[in-house]
């Protein structure tokens, strides 16, 4: 449209003639839309808001007097506010390059300034801390002319001829070629242990991989070897089942023979054994008891043959004093006492008699001691009797 204007996106547009802009600024701003400006009355004119860069290469001395070249990038702007906007335009409406110019002879003079302060040690290790400090200085400055900085860069720092800066980095450089040394000798020993490892391991690959070769040959042979003896196995095996179960039934034969023998012969043997002593224990123990009645009877036999022939005894034994020349003292009883003393000699003799006969009934002889006359009487003694002047007569 005839006498309508718009900005670029990175632009301010500068409109004079007619009223003035704002706080008595001798134009109006607009940015960021368009505006219809008159033709004839009004004038238009643009300044860029865009990011320019300057370079700054200076020579600066240090606070120990050396001298260092120094190479710096500036990153600047126009402020996006009105009073900058209006500040920049007055000053670089009609020459906007030397922004630029003005900018690096800002920074180089606060540069040189700040650098003067500081050593050689602080401005190579601590460059952040140079730049921090330059834009600190140069804000205020920078404002009044409407710019605003993004950013500073020390790009280089260069002693010249002086060889300070080298041999302030002399022991840094050693260290860092010892550490690089060791470094590579560290590597150099990693990989000729790796090449070891690597070497063993193939050994033992190939170690493992012979003896898995010579297994499977070993298997291999046996199982040829085992398939060659499988037909002589199996037929021994064969001869061995059969020679087994022969012995089996042999041993079965045997043993029911052994039992046929038992049943035909021992057993017989055995009850015809056992027969014999039965009827021989029968036998003895019916002569025992006999024996024992036999012996029995011999002794009430005797034992009445002898009270019976008593009275003949006492007779023949008073007979054998008949003719004894015997003086009795005390008369009547005198005669008396021997009366008794003949029929107590003779109850003597016939208790002797039976102990003998107890203790000899065993063998079932009687004792040769005993003798007897032609009528089967016990014969006695004959005492002849003497005269005695104290007592009675004794019988010798």
């Amino acid at each position: 449209m005839f006498g309508y204007r718009v900005p670029a996106p990175d632009e301010a547009m500068l409109i004079s003639g007619g009223r003035r802009g704002l706080g008595g600024a001798p134009f109006r701003v607009v940015t960021g839309h368009g505006k219809f400006v008159m033709p004839v009355f009004r004038k238009v004119r643009f300044l860029t808001l865009s990011m320019c860069e300057s370079e700054v290469t200076e020579t600066c001395v240090t606070r120990q007097g050396i001298a260092l070249h120094v190479r710096a990038v500036i990153a600047f702007k126009v402020g996006n506010d009105q009073e900058s906007i209006i500040n920049a335009g007055q000053r670089f409406l009609s020459d906007q390059e030397q922004m630029s110019v003005l900018t690096g002879r800002i920074f180089a003079g606060h540069l040189r300034a700040i650098i003067g302060s500081m050593t050689v040690e602080e401005i190579v290790t601590e460059r952040q801390k140079l730049a921090a400090e330059v834009l600190d200085t140069s804000k205020t400055e920078m404002a009044k002319i409407g710019l605003i900085v993004d950013s500073l860069q020390i790009q280089s720092i260069d002693d010249g001829d002086t060889g300070y800066i080298d041999a302030m980095s002399a022991p840094h450089k050693a260290a860092i070629q010892r550490q690089a040394q060791i470094a590579q000798a560290q590597a150099t020993q990693a990989s000729v242990e790796a090449e070891q490892a690597a070497a063993r391991k193939q050994a033992e690959y190939a170690r493992q991989t012979a003896i898995v070769k010579a297994e499977y040959s070993a298997e291999v042979d046996r199982a040829q070897a085992q398939a060659a003896q499988a037909g002589p196995l199996a037929q021994a095996h064969a001869q061995q089942e059969v020679l087994a179960a022969q012995t089996e039934l042999a041993q079965r034969q045997a043993k029911l023979r052994q039992q046929q023998l038992v049943a035909e012969i021992v057993k017989p043997a055995e009850a015809e054994a056992e027969r014999v002593r039965i009827l021989a224990a029968a036998e003895a123990q019916r002569m025992k008891i006999q024996a024992e009645a036999a012996a029995s009877y011999d002794r009430v036999a005797l034992d009445r043959m002898l009270i019976d022939q008593l009275p003949q005894i006492v007779k023949e034994a008073a007979g054998g004093l008949a003719g004894a020349n015997v003086n009795v003292l005390n008369g009547a009883d005198g005669l008396g006492e021997i009366a008794a003393g003949l029929v107590s000699q003779g109850l003597t003799i016939l208790d002797s008699v039976r102990q003998n006969l107890s203790s000899q009934d065993s063998d079932g002889r009687r004792s040769g001691d005993r003798e007897s006359n032609g009528s089967g009487l016990l014969q006695l003694p004959t005492n002849k009797g003497r005269k005695s002047d104290d007592g009675p007569v004794d019988v010798d």
